[in-house]
């Protein structure tokens, strides 16, 4: 398998743990993995109001089980009160917060620099992303970095997120063609996701050139990041970004859509003569072209 540029989850990951300041700990002391009754009865203290809802048939990728969101309004800092701010639990622990109104009150004392990543401002040792344009912000972890949560906003936050919940497609979506071309796929997948970038790969996958990163693309009932990948102008190769704790979710909506695995090992499921692979050890779907799946299956997988 080809290597894949070192993304930001993994320049975070090589950051020294004692470094952390945990920008989380301004509400009250919260911290990343408290259970929602802790974070509950810490945000009761400096919050105007309530509400959590939990989904017990999860969509939140992190979540296996359960899923739940702690929603707070009018929240005090030390630094000045945030108009919202969203707590979400997989499985009762904290692993994604989201603020909007007033987010300066997260860095108006911080002494680090932030830098810069699309429109973010990032604040690399608490993986905190404040999007200023929208005054909002997000602390996450690890597992939420790997699934581009910070582009996420949580539908909890807007009053009619019941009208606009996503669909449940379990099917691979229909729009993305293995093998078509540049100039048919790019206009596509920018209508089928909420933003998209261009990237030109650094020369070490020798398959491809170009790689479109699509934001928001529905899987699941979840809006995900699509990595689109091009060789020689033809799509040949894309990763749908996922998490360990959907990996059974994701597992049966494939066997529903192809039938059972062709290939099973620790790190991979295959699927669909292989051209569809469900990845274990960091969690995604490999979608490749057919020709380049046989190449595939006896260069990195050694079947014959």
């Amino acid at each position: 398998m080809t290597n894949r540029k070192l993304s930001l989850v993994s320049m975070l990951v090589m950051l020294p743990m004692l470094l952390l300041a945990q920008a989380e700990a301004l509400f009250n002391n919260t911290l990343l993995n408290d259970s929602l009754e802790e974070v509950t009865q810490k945000t009761s203290e400096i919050s105007a109001t309530q509400n959590v809802f939990t989904n017990t048939i999860p969509r939140f990728p992190l979540a296996k089980a359960r899923e739940s969101h702690l929603l707070c309004t009018n929240l005090k800092t030390n630094n000045g009160t945030i108009d919202k701010v969203v707590f979400t639990f997989a499985d009762d622990k904290l692993v994604y917060i989201e603020a909007k109104g007033n987010v300066l009150a997260l860095t108006s004392e911080r002494q680090d620099t932030a830098r810069t990543y699309m429109d973010y401002d990032v604040y690399l040792k608490d993986k905190l992303f404040v999007k200023n344009a929208s005054d909002q912000a997000w602390i996450i972890n690890d597992e939420a970095m790997h699934v581009n949560l910070f582009t996420w906003e949580n539908p909890y936050l807007k009053s009619d997120f019941k009208s606009n919940a996503l669909p449940i497609n379990k099917a691979i979506p229909e729009f993305i063609k293995m093998g078509a071309s540049l100039s048919e796929m790019q206009p596509v997948l920018e209508t089928n996701s909420q933003f998209s970038n261009k990237e030109v790969l650094d020369g070490k996958d020798p398959n491809a050139q170009l790689q479109i990163n699509a934001f928001g693309v529905n899987y699941l009932g979840f809006p995900r990041k699509v990595e689109a990948r091009f060789g020689d102008e033809k799509l040949n190769v894309v990763w749908i970004l996922t998490a360990k704790g959907e990996e059974d979710r994701i597992r049966q909506a494939l066997i529903e859509q192809y039938g059972k695995p062709i290939f099973v090992d620790d790190n991979w499921e295959i699927f669909n003569d292989w051209q569809v692979g469900l990845r274990k050890d960091k969690p995604e779907i490999l979608l490749i072209e057919k020709a380049l799946g046989q190449v595939y299956k006896k260069q990195f997988f050694k079947q014959e």
